[in-house]
């Protein structure tokens, strides 16, 4: 996986939010008070969410260093700010002086931490969950492409309640116009969800056409009554979260607050992360499937699987590269009709396949 990733720049926040969704990770892995959770650590949205379950003690690993000091960022804002505080500091709700709200974590902070986030003021100050390479990608697509497309009245009315019916309706006669399905699949390309979006190297093991693909899985979605109320969706189509990912709802805020000193970060490969912490039984391990050849994908789970405790479950996404555990490593066992329980209630529509894998 280093040789691999060796190239691909970690100086820069690539991901300020989670793109999987928290609820059925959550429901997937079931976790309990005495489990240790090993989990990617990416914007740390969905390690966060893991918390609300109380495990013994959850490890957000990640290659990117500048990943975990915003994860550290976050886990200072769940111990220093009131909920309100919380979500204005974060960008969920407009600020008149985030960096007021910044030097309230200070406390919590290291001094590495403290320097290191002085020196990005400019993104504390303009909304962290704004400042992803990822995020800006879509940023351009809702303030660019989309107005080419569409006016504000119809994004609005597709997240407007309807019936399942009037909802693929509205898809066929009002949406799906040529100019969404030529835009879309130029702005989705390979080419520039590669220089814009994500990083070419983590495209590199990808095989089908990459907007074909997305875009029927964005017709799918769109024809569905449960993208009028996807935030992922509403982020991509007006730019902001109108109702808030799992972990900055205000009933998980308390419970997440009161266990927040059981995440730790990990700097590293997901693999590596048993040198330090072990004993694991619980498994988020988002889609780092996609970035590995074959032969290294199977290296990686041989490992995973050796030191994870019987009865492990692990929950991973798949999105443009088909990628199963049980396929590689015989003690492993696919965990079947998984995807067609969760899928349709998949808030990232984009991805293909929810997989939940289990070790006797």
């Amino acid at each position: 996986m280093s040789k691999q990733l060796k190239n691909v720049s970690h100086d820069y926040i690539r991901y300020a939010n989670c793109w999987e969704d928290a609820d059925i990770l959550l429901q997937a892995l079931k976790t309990e008070p005495k489990d240790r959770v090993l989990s990617i650590g990416s914007a740390g949205d969905n390690s966060f969410s893991i918390l609300i379950d109380n495990p013994e003690l959850v490890v957000a690993v990640d290659i990117n260093a500048v990943q975990l000091n915003l994860i550290e960022l976050k886990k200072a804002a769940f111990k220093e700010l009131n909920y309100l505080e919380f979500l204005q500091f974060l960008g969920f709700n407009d600020c008149d002086d985030r960096w007021q709200l910044f030097l309230k974590l200070k406390k919590s902070l290291s001094p590495e931490l403290t320097d290191f986030w002085t020196t990005r003021r400019k993104e504390v100050e303009n909304g962290l969950i704004y400042q992803g390479k990822f995020e800006r990608y879509f940023q351009l697509f809702h303030q660019k492409i989309l107005p080419l497309i569409h006016n504000k009245k119809r994004i609005t009315q597709l997240f407007e309640q309807k019936t399942l019916e009037q909802q693929v309706q509205f898809f066929n006669k009002k949406w799906n116009n040529w100019r969404w399905r030529m835009l879309f699949r130029l702005f989705f390309s390979k080419f520039v969800m590669g220089r814009l979006g994500r990083d070419p190297k983590f495209l590199k093991e990808v095989e089908i056409p990459v907007s074909t693909f997305i875009l029927q899985q964005a017709k799918k979605h769109l024809s569905a009554v449960e993208c009028q109320n996807n935030y992922f969706l509403q982020f991509i189509l007006t730019g902001k979260f109108n109702t808030v990912p799992h972990y900055a709802r205000e009933e998980n805020f308390e419970k997440i607050k009161s266990n927040v000193d059981n995440l730790v970060v990990f700097h590293g490969l997901a693999e590596d992360a048993f040198k330090e912490h072990q004993d694991f039984n619980k498994f988020n391990l988002s889609n780092i499937f996609e970035y590995m050849d074959d032969e290294l994908f199977k290296t990686v789970c041989e490992n995973l699987a050796s030191n994870a405790r019987s009865k492990s479950k692990f929950a991973y996404w798949n999105l443009l590269v088909p990628r199963k555990m049980s396929v590689v490593v015989s003690e492993i066992e696919q965990i079947e009709n998984a995807d067609e329980n969760y899928s349709s209630k998949d808030k990232g529509f984009f991805y293909s396949k929810f997989n939940v894998s289990f070790k006797p």
